[in-house]
């Protein structure tokens, strides 16, 4: 019979976590002050238990503990000796401080920057790919209103759940969190825009959330473009209105180049800009647009602003595949490392999902990591031809010679 292929000596989360180095781990926790008073679970294997429990999507820490006490034997061909009671893992989530997991997460992410931004999908993109940035957030319900407040008003039902957001930069052309805060529910989205952290020649696509005058002049005159979706209430001094039509007579798409003036205690802010207004077929609306850019083409300025879905796409992703409605602690620091491992685990299957020349969704991808983390295949095999192992057995059983009968 031929032989499978697909096996190697090492599980797929072994594969997985070789990308990271123990000793930058472990210095990592060191430099937050997350290894003092510890005696066996480390940094290292803090990341690796949590790892395992958010891709394995279990939803608290006696499954976690079930799980591995029953993985043991293979756990400890990845270095994992001890197997951590809930205890244990819940003291270590409550203590070791979160800014650990924050800057594993940016390490990995800066390590594999260029990974990343060189898929290949992106062949034959425009130019302002490169430089596209999208900034949104998104919010996720907890159980308590007292670590982070809600937003909204108390419900007739009962007292208002609190909730977190998380505020988030991505390039277009990486699709993972470049950048990312995280707030309470109530905290509005604004605060996020920061003009300094960009350079010449960004584009930034954002929801009309984070509209505020002041902090768009400065990104002019830092050579910043910004598109956005405009407010009704806008007030502004209109200078020109073109109106491009199509062959059937109807609106293609409008541009008004207008001046918005704010009034401020020590100056006045005047700044210009332009509206392009588009009908939206699928929706049966008019879309408006607001931008600072006045040279390209206004179908690329709509283009700019539809990239934006890209990172309602991510947030549907982490949401859909990896735990984030159950909590394996109630404190903040708790709260807080699920989700840095959330993202950690998010930009590992991310980084080997853009290794494969075979088209995977992340969700296809996520979904047979999950079932498979501790089996002894090759990642990098199965995933290009994950059909390879079953037609070599069929044509192993074609080829055998029939089996004798005793009417034969």
């Amino acid at each position: 019979m031929s032989k499978n292929t697909h096996f190697i000596g090492q599980p797929i989360f072994s594969q997985l976590i070789k990308l990271f180095n123990k000793e930058n781990i472990l210095e990592l926790s060191r430099s937050c002050n997350g290894e003092r008073y510890v005696k066996s679970f480390d940094g290292w294997h803090h990341l690796l238990t949590m790892l395992y429990a958010v891709i394995r999507r279990f939803d608290s820490l006696r499954e976690i503990e079930a799980s591995m006490l029953a993985e043991a034997h293979k756990l400890s061909h990845l270095g994992i000796f001890n197997i951590p009671r809930r205890s244990t893992l819940s003291d270590a989530n409550a203590r070791r401080p979160e800014c650990f997991f924050e800057q594993v997460y940016r390490n990995l992410y800066s390590v594999n920057k260029d990974i990343l931004s060189s898929d290949s999908r992106h062949k034959g993109s425009p130019k302002w790919m490169e430089h596209l940035k999208i900034m949104d957030s998104t919010t996720i319900s907890l159980f308590s209103n007292v670590l982070f407040k809600g937003v909204g008003r108390n419900p007739k039902s009962g007292k208002k759940k609190g909730g977190l957001k998380v505020h988030t930069v991505i390039h277009a052309n990486e699709g993972v969190p470049s950048d990312i805060k995280v707030t309470s529910a109530a905290t509005h989205d604004h605060f996020m825009l920061s003009p300094g952290k960009l350079s010449k020649d960004d584009i930034l696509s954002i929801d009309r959330a984070y509209i505020d005058y002041e902090k768009f002049a400065e990104l002019t005159d830092r050579g910043v473009v910004y598109v956005t979706k405009m407010k009704k209430n806008l007030k502004y001094k209109l200078h020109e209105d073109i109106m491009l039509q199509d062959p059937d007579g109807l609106m293609h798409v409008r541009i008004q180049k207008v001046t918005l003036t704010k009034e401020l205690p020590d100056r006045t802010i005047i700044h210009r800009a332009r509206i392009i207004t588009y009908p939206d077929i699928k929706k049966k609306k008019l879309i408006s647009l607001f931008t600072n850019d006045f040279e390209m083409d206004p179908l690329e300025i709509i283009e700019i602003y539809k990239k934006r879905w890209a990172i309602e796409l991510l947030f549907k992703q982490l949401k859909q595949n990896f735990p984030l409605r159950y909590f394996y602690g109630e404190s903040k620091n708790a709260i807080m490392i699920q989700i840095w491992v959330t993202l950690i685990a998010n930009l590992l299957l991310t980084i080997k999902q853009r290794s494969l020349k075979r088209s995977w969704s992340f969700s296809g991808m996520a979904t047979m990591v999950r079932i498979m983390l501790m089996y002894y295949i090759d990642f990098q095999s199965f995933f290009e031809q994950p059909e390879k192992g079953w037609n070599l057995l069929i044509e192993s059983k074609s080829e055998s010679p029939p089996m004798p009968t005793l009417f034969g």
